[in-house]
């Protein structure tokens, strides 16, 4: 098998990172499904694979560049082993100069420095092969490592539930189910979509974070939803019949008589799903608003109003401040 460097195309120093764009920027050319006319596509992308699944993983990687696996995963016996670093380099050199070669490469009676027989180094090997594969001589198989995304989705789609199209790091596509009711940075696991895995091993998972984008009117508390809905200063003064706005179309919602900014109204079962399967609330909350405060009937009419308590409004304000 390739060196898992130059299958990726990346130097030795690569960061994690590095890596992980490599082989996704790989993946979309190379996956079979968009090389059908090319018989040797599969191999290729199965070597693709292969070698970012050994590089991604932190140990495996560092073990591969000590020389203690291969570019397969399998282990390679003692005596066969690289040994980076400039102070191995010399130590190589010099015990090629020692045995008469110049290429500090292995030499075979160096398998019998310290060994009381051939059968002996032999067994080790062996030993340590069938450890490295769980006792059946074969590469052991690997589990996939998962793979990332993220999709974005609306207020009223994350709460009345929806699907979904992503494409995977594979080139594949995928359809997503958001289910109803679903909050932002929500985590959604889809078994076995992950990156394939190794020697037959299983493929891993692709986990889906979904965010949701705010929305002008709703915000969500637990399975409620609060939406702040402006009426006139006549609405709020003497009552009136509106229409609000509601995950599943418009409402009429009735404002009773002497309302103000903060007053709350409860839409039952307009809100959420619950967990239970009973939906939470709408929770209205009305802001008074002026039409036109420059009307001059309107300023002469709060020119000789004469409100029976005239109490200090923003001292109700201070006074709620300090007893939260």
């Amino acid at each position: 098998m390739k060196d898992p460097y130059d299958v990726l195309g990346v130097p030795r120093s690569a960061s994690a990172e590095d890596i992980k764009r490599a082989y996704r920027r790989l993946a979309r050319t190379m996956h079979p499904d968009v090389n059908p006319n090319d018989p040797r596509a599969e191999d290729r992308f199965k070597e693709l694979n292969a070698a970012h699944d050994l590089l991604a993983d932190p140990d495996t990687r560092a073990r591969f560049d000590r020389g203690e696996i291969d570019a397969s995963g399998q282990e390679r016996p003692f005596g066969f082993r690289r040994h980076g670093g400039t102070q191995a380099k010399k130590d190589r050199a010099g015990a090629g100069a020692r045995d008469g070669g110049g290429d500090g490469g292995f030499h075979f009676e160096d398998l019998f420095k310290g060994a009381d027989s051939f059968d002996d180094i032999f067994a080790r090997a062996q030993s340590a092969k069938r450890r490295a594969s769980g006792g059946s001589g074969k590469a052991a198989p690997r589990r996939g490592s998962d793979a990332q995304y993220r999709l974005r989705v609306s207020f009223e789609d994350a709460a009345l539930g929806t699907s979904r199209r992503i494409t995977l790091t594979t080139g594949r596509t995928l359809d997503v189910r958001v289910p109803p009711g679903t909050a932002s940075g929500t985590t959604l696991r889809l078994r076995g979509q992950g990156n394939p895995g190794l020697h037959g091993g299983e493929a891993g998972d692709a986990l889906v974070e979904i965010l949701v984008r705010d929305h002008p009117v709703f915000r969500r508390a637990g399975d409620d939803i609060i939406a702040e809905v402006p009426v006139s200063l006549r609405e709020a003064v003497l009552g009136a019949k509106i229409t609000v706005p509601t995950l599943t179309g418009r409402v009429a919602l009735t404002i009773p008589e002497g309302a103000n900014t903060g007053t709350t109204l409860r839409l039952r079962g307009k809100g959420l799903p619950g967990k239970d399967g009973a939906a939470g609330d709408q929770l209205v909350r009305l802001r008074l608003v002026l039409e036109d405060a420059s009307d001059e009937k309107l300023r002469a009419f709060v020119r000789r109003w004469q409100p029976t308590d005239a109490r200090d409004v923003r001292a109700a304000m201070e006074d709620q401040a300090k007893e939260g």
